[in-house]
C-alpha cells in the first residue's frame, strides 16, 4: 500500500518547530530566523511535502483565495479586468475564484447565494454599481471588500472618472468643428450602470457648455445596439456630422451600418468610441483609453495590500484615462450631405 503524503504536522515534527512556524516560512513570510527557515525548508523537501492551503488555512486563518465577482464573463472589458486581477494575485500566490451574477440577478438576495464566506480572504466586484445595502451584506461576510468601476466613499475602490473620459471625448468632436454630435448609449432594463448615466452626463454637459442641445439614442448593448441606433441616426432629416458611442463593441456596430451604407469615416461622419477595445486600433477608431488590464492589476494589488496590512480598507484608486487618436474622426465636411 502507498504510503500517506507527508503533512505540515509531519514537516513541523522533523524541523522541530511549531506548525505555524512551518507555515510562515512556507508561505515566505518575514521573521522567521534564517537558520531556522533552512531547517524548515530541509525537512520539507526531505519529505516531499505539497503544501496545502486548507491545512496552512487551519494556522493561518487564510483561504489563500480571492473572490471575483462580474455580471458577466463574455464581454472583453470584464475579461482583461480579471486578467489583471489574477496577475496581481498570482504575485502574492493567491487563488482568484470567479462568480457570474448575470444580467438579471435579484438584488434581494445574490449575496447570500454566493459562497463566499469561510471560501476566500476577500471580496472584489467588477462593475457591480452596489447600492448601499448590498454593500452592508457584503461586509457581513467578514472579509474586505475592494470594488472596480465604482467609487463608494469610506470603501476601497479602482474607478475612472467616466463623466470626465466622456466629456473630454465629446470636446475633441467639438474642437475639430463638429455642432451636431450624436451619443449612442445602451439601454438595459434590468441592470442599472452607474457608469453609463456617468458617460451620458458627461457628454451632455460638454454639449451644454458649448450651447449645443444634446442628441442621444439607446437601443441595446454591443454591436447590435450599435448598428440599430446608427440605422435611426442616419435615416434623420439632417444626420449628425459626428457620433459618441459609449462603448467600442457599440462603436463598431455602428462602423458596420455606415461601411455598408456607404458613409465614409471621417470623410462623411467622425465617429469615436470609449474603452480602447482590443480590436480598436484594427478599425483605426479613435476612442477613451480606460486601460482595463492595469484597473484590473491595480484592484488585485490593492486587495493584497489590505490582506496584508499595508492598504487601508478606504482607499481610492482613480485610474487615468485619455484619448487614443486614430483615423476615425476628423473636421467635418461642411454643408455637404452624408453621400459618399
Amino acid at each position: 500500500m502507498a504510503s500517506q503524503p507527508a503533512s505540515m504536522r509531519d514537516v513541523a515534527h522533523r524541523a522541530g518547530v511549531s506548525l505555524s512556524t512551518v507555515s510562515r516560512v512556507l508561505r515566505g513570510a518575514p521573521g522567521v530566523a534564517p537558520d531556522v527557515r533552512r531547517r524548515v525548508q530541509r525537512a520539507a523537501d526531505e519529505l516531499s511535502y505539497v503544501v496545502s492551503r486548507n491545512a496552512s488555512g487551519l494556522v493561518t486563518g487564510r483561504t489563500g483565495r480571492v473572490a471575483v465577482v462580474v455580471p458577466f464573463l463574455q464581454p472583453w472589458f470584464f475579461g482583461v479586468v480579471l486578467s489583471g486581477i489574477s496577475d496581481a494575485l498570482r504575485e502574492a500566490d493567491l487563488d482568484m475564484l470567479v462568480y457570474q451574477v448575470g444580467e438579471t440577478r435579484s438584488r434581494e438576495g445574490w449575496t447570500r447565494a454566493l459562497p463566499l464566506r469561510r471560501n476566500s480572504d476577500a471580496v472584489v466586484t467588477v462593475a457591480m454599481d452596489l447600492s448601499e445595502d448590498e454593500c452592508h451584506r457584503l461586509d457581513d461576510v467578514g472579509v474586505p471588500v475592494v470594488l472596480v468601476g465604482q467609487c463608494v466613499p469610506g470603501r476601497a475602490s479602482v474607478y475612472i472618472d467616466d463623466r470626465a473620459g466622456a466629456a473630454g471625448a465629446t470636446r475633441h468632436l467639438l474642437n475639430l468643428g463638429h455642432t451636431r454630435i450624436a451619443y449612442i448609449g445602451s439601454r438595459r432594463e434590468e441592470w442599472s450602470s452607474t457608469s453609463s448615466r456617468h458617460r451620458l452626463e458627461g457628454y451632455g454637459a460638454a454639449m451644454a457648455t458649448a450651447g449645443l442641445v444634446p442628441w442621444s439614442v439607446g437601443k441595446a448593448t454591443g454591436h447590435a445596439g450599435g448598428e440599430l441606433a446608427m440605422g435611426e441616426l442616419l435615416s434623420d432629416r439632417d444626420p449628425p456630422t459626428a457620433v459618441l458611442a459609449e462603448f467600442d463593441d457599440i462603436a463598431m456596430g455602428a462602423h458596420r451600418i455606415l461601411r455598408r451604407s456607404g458613409v465614409r469615416v471621417p470623410g462623411s461622419l467622425s465617429l469615436m468610441g470609449f474603452d480602447n477595445h482590443a480590436a480598436a486600433a484594427v478599425l483605426d477608431l479613435t476612442t477613451v483609453d480606460q486601460a482595463p488590464y492595469d484597473t484590473g492589476l491595480t484592484a488585485g494589488r490593492l486587495t493584497v495590500g489590505i490582506l496584508d496590512g499595508k492598504a487601508r480598507t478606504e482607499t481610492h484608486v482613480e485610474m487615468p484615462t485619455q484619448i487614443i487618436l486614430r483615423q476615425s474622426t476628423a473636421a467635418p465636411r461642411g454643408s455637404r450631405g452624408l453621400s459618399a
